[in-house]
C-alpha cells in the first residue's frame, strides 16, 4: 500500500516559494545598479564643473561672473543637478528599502543616501541662494566687493560639502552594489555560508 506525499507549495525548498524572493533580489539588484549609475553620474558632473567650469567663472570676480552668466545663458548646471540630484534620492530609498536585509549593502546604502541627501541640502540652503545673488542679481543689487566675498566663499564650501558629500555618496553606492551583487552570485552558487549570518545575503535577518 503506497501512500501520497502532499507537496507544500510554501515549503522553503519549493520552487513557488522561491520565485517572490528571486525576483525581489532582481529587483533589488537593478536598483541598486541604477542608483550607482546616477551617483556615478553626478560625481563626473561635479568633478567636471569643479575643475573646467568654476575655474573660468571664479577666475576674476565679478566680471568673470558676468561672463560665466553669458555664457550659461540657454542652459547651465541649474537645469542638470536638479533634476537629477532628486532621482538620486528616489532611486536611493528605493534600493534601500529592497536591499534592507542585505546588512552589509544596507549600511553602505545608508550611507550613500545621507551623504548625497546632505549634498542636496547644502545646495538648496547654501549654495542655491548664492547663486542666486552671483548670477541673477550681480552688480545690479550689490557691490563689487561683496561679490568677490560671495564668489570666494561659494568655491572654499564647494570643495568641503559638495565634493566631499558627492565623492563618500557616490563609493558608499559602489559598495553596496557590490555587497548586492556578491550575495547574489554565492547564492546562486549555493555556497554554504549563505544564510549563516556571515554574508550579506537575505538570510541573515532572520532568526
Amino acid at each position: 500500500m503506497t501512500t501520497k506525499t502532499h507537496h507544500d507549495p510554501h515549503a522553503p525548498g519549493s520552487r513557488s516559494s522561491t520565485r517572490p524572493s528571486a525576483r525581489r533580489e532582481t529587483a533589488a539588484l537593478l536598483l541598486a545598479l541604477g542608483y550607482l549609475w546616477v551617483m556615478l553620474i553626478l560625481l563626473g558632473a561635479i568633478v567636471l564643473e569643479t575643475f573646467m567650469i568654476y575655474p573660468n567663472v571664479f577666475s576674476d570676480p565679478p566680471a568673470s561672473l558676468g561672463l560665466a552668466m553669458d555664457f550659461l545663458a540657454v542652459t547651465g548646471p541649474s537645469d542638470f543637478f536638479p533634476p537629477l540630484g532628486f532621482l538620486s534620492w528616489v532611486l536611493g530609498a528605493a534600493a534601500l528599502v529592497l536591499c534592507w536585509r542585505h546588512r552589509d549593502a544596507r549600511r553602505w546604502l545608508v550611507l550613500s543616501l545621507v551623504m548625497i541627501l546632505a549634498e542636496g541640502l547644502a545646495s538648496i540652503l547654501y549654495f542655491w541662494p548664492r547663486n542666486e545673488i552671483m548670477f541673477v542679481e550681480g552688480l545690479a543689487v550689490h557691490g563689487a566687493e561683496y561679490l568677490t566675498q560671495v564668489a570666494r566663499d561659494f568655491e572654499t564650501w564647494h570643495w568641503r560639502s559638495r565634493m566631499g558629500f558627492n565623492t563618500v555618496a557616490a563609493v558608499a553606492a559602489f559598495a553596496g552594489f557590490l555587497a548586492v551583487y556578491r550575495s547574489r552570485v554565492l547564492r546562486a552558487a549555493g555556497h554554504p555560508l549563505v544564510g549563516s549570518g556571515r554574508t550579506s545575503a537575505p538570510a541573515d535577518d532572520q532568526p
